[in-house]
Formats: structure tokens, C-alpha cells, sequence
């Protein structure tokens, strides 16, 4: 496993920990609209690194460590870090956007930063497969736009604090700076550039219609 990954995993574990334990110090850091419209845009990426409780922590850890390998194979270290942190911050703006005049709303997690280091490795490795629960095969496509359908879901249903919105802006982010990287993917690689942006697509629909 890379260092760098190693690093940021720990780091966010960390964090999240502190945040389970310090409930002021989970207040002061998370994604809050009310805040940020404040002047507190810090938060737009503290809260990338705190988690609802240990399963939300796994998972999106979990998953960062089975996709980011491919990532940091094909563009390296530092352009991992412009797709995770690149992501993280595409998924607060989006949300900021589409919940700015909210400005209770509250959210979580590292989960932009995913999606789009999720988004970035199926671009590069369209072939790529995962095992589900670690056993049965499934297509990387399957899972990264089932993640975002899920996500839909979770905006629509609004029962917890999870950033389901920064997905969309994390899927993005890993997207666009990983065909800006990699520009021939749009040629090698046509049908998965335009799979990939289906649920994109569905999102802004469904926000343009007010079916959110």
C-alpha cells in the first residue's frame, strides 16, 4: 500500500475518532451552510474528514483502499492528490449550491473525495473488478453508479447526516480532472466517459425538475 495513502487514511481515521468523542469539536469542524455563508469555507474540507460513526468511517475507507491503488498507478502521487482533494472540494461546492439557501443543513464524511477516486480508477481501469462483500465479482462501473444512485436515494430520503450530495460533486471532480490528465481517454475509453455520466445527468434533471 502507498505511504501517501496510508497517511491520509490514517489521518481521517483520526479525526473522525476525535469527532466521536469531542461533540464541539464535530460541531466546529463539519459541513454547515449557515457557517460557511459565514466565512468559515475551512469547513468545506475539515468535514471531509469526520464521519457519522465507525460503519460510515469503514466504508468509505474500505473503498478508498480498494480503488485508490489504481489511481495512484496511472497518474502518481501528486495528481492522487488533485483527485482526492480536487473531489473533496467539487462535492462542498456542489452542495453549497444546491442547498445554499438552507443554511441549517448539515453534512459529513469523505465521501466526495471517494466518489471521485472511485469515478477517476474505473476511467483508467474500465475492466476493473471488485468482489462484493469480498466474494462475488462485480463490475468497477456497477458499483461507482450504484454508489451515486444510492446517493440519490439518501438526498431524496434526508434521514441522516451524510453528505449524499458531495457524491455528485466528488464524481465530478475525479471526472474532470482525470480526463484533463488523461485526454485520450476520450477516445480510448468513448462508451465508459458517457456511461459515467448517466447519474450525473439523472441528478441535475431531477434538481431541474424539483424532484429532490
Amino acid at each position: 500500500m502507498s505511504l501517501l495513502l496510508i497517511v491520509i487514511i490514517g489521518i481521517t481515521a483520526l479525526v473522525s475518532y476525535k469527532g466521536f468523542n469531542d461533540f464541539n469539536f464535530f460541531r466546529k469542524y463539519e459541513f454547515h451552510i449557515g457557517s460557511i455563508r459565514a466565512g468559515e469555507q475551512i469547513r468545506m474540507i475539515t468535514s471531509g474528514f469526520l464521519h457519522g460513526d465507525i460503519m460510515h468511517l469503514a466504508f468509505n475507507m474500505i473503498t478508498l483502499y480498494f480503488f485508490a491503488p489504481y489511481v495512484l498507478a496511472n497518474l502518481g502521487d501528486v495528481y492522487f492528490l488533485y483527485v482526492y482533494f480536487g473531489s473533496m472540494i467539487a462535492g462542498s461546492l456542489l452542495t453549497l449550491y444546491l442547498h445554499k439557501n438552507d443554511y441549517s443543513y448539515r453534512a459529513i464524511g469523505a465521501s466526495g473525495a471517494v466518489m471521485g477516486v472511485i469515478y477517476s480508477a474505473i476511467l483508467l481501469n474500465p475492466n476493473m473488478t471488485l468482489g462484493l462483500y469480498f466474494i462475488i465479482p462485480i463490475p468497477g462501473y456497477l458499483f461507482g453508479i450504484g454508489y451515486l444512485l444510492y446517493s440519490i436515494y439518501g438526498m431524496k430520503a434526508k434521514r441522516d447526516n451524510i453528505g449524499h450530495t458531495a457524491h455528485f460533486g466528488g464524481a465530478i471532480g475525479g471526472y474532470l480532472i482525470t480526463l484533463m490528465r488523461e485526454p485520450a481517454l476520450l477516445q480510448t475509453n468513448t462508451k465508459m466517459v458517457i456511461l459515467l455520466t448517466i447519474p450525473i445527468i439523472v441528478l441535475f434533471y431531477m434538481n431541474k425538475t424539483n424532484k429532490l
